[in-house]
């Protein structure tokens, strides 16, 4: 049963909208008669005007988050699992959305798969809220019967993507949130606390100590050049971003990225387990082999691990096995060539490489721990050491001062 977005008027005045189910636009109207209610306007709920995506309707920004679409997924496959028809199963989501914005997502849809159209046919016409790797899993699901164990394979991958992203950031968070506080410190001792202090000693014969001296010349250049150094990291920083949109330079900033000693390992780790989990993904629900290489090497952030996945594709396509073509593109772990091998020499190629993907998983939380682990204390025995010379720098005019009165 199609859905249909009204706006109308209740009895005390006041304007309501909402999704209402109906056959024909003329039969929401007397629905909405029979509750009481005024309609103003009654339209379609795929309100997209002709030849537009109905995606258009949905701009701005996302409906789902990572874990939002996780979640909502994780619904679907209950409800799909139970029995329940698709369109039944969407229309219990969209009736229990909270959001507006995804009660008419969920109703657009409905109202698409109640025209004919398929599933995957249906998100693929929502790339912000549904990536092509999602949409080619639903349409293998579709085409082999198995709809609802899809739904529980993409939300578990869903979730365990979520979880190992959610991890780095924990790792990374504290040496981030110290460093910050370090600079702020540094930034007002030496732009406020060291001038305020000197300016004591201003009216001495004698010379001030040189590391004072220093710090003076480092405090001067702040306070006089600190707002402009500020613009122009910021000019730097747009700049490195508008860089980033050349496909050259992103490409040669990416593999240099990949150079650095421990940096550039745990994001090779990060990128490559992604690329197993989605490859072992796609290849457990039956999608092709080619197929499946060419959207889990979308799925890659990095543009030089994507241009070694791209390249493997090429390889298995003329013939080579797996394994080999990953082999061949040096960037890759070995351990993900390892369990690739593993799979074809055993037939299980997608367990094998979803286990590739949870080792590669748990290596680079390994690595971003052990990273972060001597990240704090360094951080902190750096700031340690510049806070002791910013003190010295004001003490040692002072103990100068003292030995002369003495």
């Amino acid at each position: 049963m199609p859905a249909y977005s009204f706006e109308a008027l209740d009895d005390q005045g006041n304007t309501r909208s909402g999704l209402i189910d109906a056959d024909t636009a003329r039969a929401a109207r007397a629905l909405l008669r029979a509750r009481s209610l005024v309609p103003l306007a009654v339209e379609p709920a795929k309100a997209a005007p002709e030849g537009v995506q109905s995606s258009r309707a949905l701009r701005g920004r996302r409906v789902f988050n990572a874990s939002g679409l996780a979640v909502w997924t994780r619904q679907l496959a209950g409800l799909v699992g139970a029995g329940l028809p698709l369109e039944r199963a969407l229309a219990a989501l969209g009736d229990e959305a909270e959001d507006p914005r995804q009660q008419r997502l969920v109703a657009v849809l409905r109202s698409e798969v109640n025209g004919g159209a398929s599933f995957a046919r249906s998100l693929s016409d929502h790339p912000q809220e549904f990536s092509a790797s999602y949409c080619a899993v639903i349409a293998a699901g579709e085409q082999s019967g198995q709809l609802a164990a899809v739904l529980e394979r993409l939300a578990d991958d869903l979730e365990a993507r979520e979880a190992l992203r959610n991890k780095l950031i924990a790792a990374s968070l504290y040496p981030a949130i110290v460093t910050l506080v370090a600079v702020v410190i540094v930034i007002f001792l030496v732009a406020y606390v060291v001038p305020q202090v000197a300016s004591v000693f201003e009216g001495s014969q004698r010379a001030l100590p040189l590391l004072t001296v220093v710090m003076l010349g480092i405090s001067g250049f702040v306070r006089s050049w600190g707002w402009l150094l500020l613009g122009v990291l910021l000019l730097g920083t747009v700049g490195l971003q508008l860089a980033r949109r050349q496909p050259a330079l992103r490409l040669r900033m990416d593999q240099a990225w990949l150079r650095l000693p421990l940096a550039g390992r745990i994001a090779r780790g990060y990128n490559a387990a992604r690329f197993a989990a989605t490859l072992a993904m796609l290849a457990g629900a039956g999608v092709p082999i080619l197929r499946a290489l060419q959207t889990a090497a979308e799925t890659l952030h990095n543009q030089a691990l994507r241009a070694d996945a791209l390249a493997a594709l090429v390889l298995v396509r003329e013939g080579a096995p797996l394994a080999s073509a990953l082999a061949s593109q040096s960037r890759f772990p070995p351990l993900l060539v390892l369990f690739a091998r593993l799979g074809e020499q055993t037939g299980d190629l997608p367990a094998m490489l979803q286990r590739a993907a949870d080792q590669l998983g748990s290596e680079v939380q390994r690595r971003s721990l052990n990273m972060a682990t001597l990240l704090e204390p360094l951080l902190i025995v750096g700031m340690g050491l510049i806070v002791m010379l910013i003190v010295l720098a004001v003490l040692m005019p002072i103990i100068q001062l003292n030995q002369l009165v003495t």
